[in-house]
């Protein structure tokens, strides 16, 4: 007899299931360093431009300034954060976390607008050419591929149409391209940030200036909170246990159909 069953073959009842999973004990020690590198390298972009660029403001010649701050706080930190929601939510209902998965991502998408019109808008301004580094490049590939990421996902996991055969077979590859378009974005800020410190220091850079001292932590704090954020994605045991109504529907649909019964996130 399978467990999860009664003798009679049918679903486990709610009442006759385990206990839910307890949290894995370091896990909420990494996710708590997790979120204080990432506060920390959002303070330290905002040290960098306040003291060495001049702080941030929409209708001046510190319009630039609004795209690496916005891209820092959307499509790192927001977008790491949107990661690790189901390794946090552990007891709460399915739906829920996907909702706060969604709205977390949706957030980091407009904010991210908000740094490319800046920039965009401000090379119009100065008659700058768009388009033509490395960094912009691989920064409007990310941007495009978190957005269709993101449609993709809500008509998945979110729209009632989908089929639960076609989320199970699609949540791998949801899970793979999310955790590499983080890896992206934080390899996209970087370049940014290299790019910057050389359009201004020149030569400069390589005598120890202090904006490239703090510019070059910031870059180390973008690498540890990726490193924090992808290994807490890694470890199987620290997933999202399935619930024990997740668990009677993942018997009643094995009984329905061919396909495998959920997976936790």
């Amino acid at each position: 007899m399978w467990a999860g069953q009664n003798p009679r073959g049918g679903s486990l009842s709610m009442e006759g299931s385990a206990s839910p999973a307890p949290t894995p004990g370091a896990l909420p020690y990494y996710v708590a360093f997790s979120q204080l590198l990432g506060l920390t390298v959002v303070a330290v972009t905002g040290a960098w431009l306040g003291l060495y660029r001049g702080g941030i403001a929409w209708e001046s010649a510190l319009q630039f300034n609004v795209h690496p701050l916005c891209m820092v706080i959307g499509m790192v930190f927001l977008q790491g954060d949107a990661l690790l929601v189901h390794r946090v939510f552990r007891k709460e209902a399915k739906r829920t976390t996907k909702i706060l998965h969604g709205l977390l991502h949706a957030f980091a998408l407009v904010i991210a607008l908000v740094g490319l019109v800046a920039v965009f808008d401000y090379h119009k301004k100065k008659g700058y050419a768009d388009l033509y580094s490395l960094h912009s490049w691989c920064g409007l590939l990310v941007f495009v591929l978190y957005f269709v990421q993101w449609l993709v996902g809500f008509s998945f996991f979110l729209f009632p149409g989908a089929s639960f055969s076609l989320r199970s077979s699609y949540r791998p590859q949801h899970i793979f391209f999310g955790a590499t378009i983080f890896l992206l974005s934080v390899g996209t800020a970087l370049l940014g940030l290299k790019e910057a410190l050389l359009f201004k220091l020149g030569s400069k850079y390589s005598t120890f200036e202090p904006e490239g001292i703090l510019a070059n932590v910031l870059g180390l704090l973008l690498v540890c909170f990726a490193v924090v954020v992808v290994y807490i994605l890694a470890q199987a045991n620290w997933k999202r246990p399935l619930q024990a109504e997740e668990q009677a529907l993942s018997m009643d649909f094995k009984t329905l159909t061919e396909g495998d019964s959920p997976s936790s996130q």
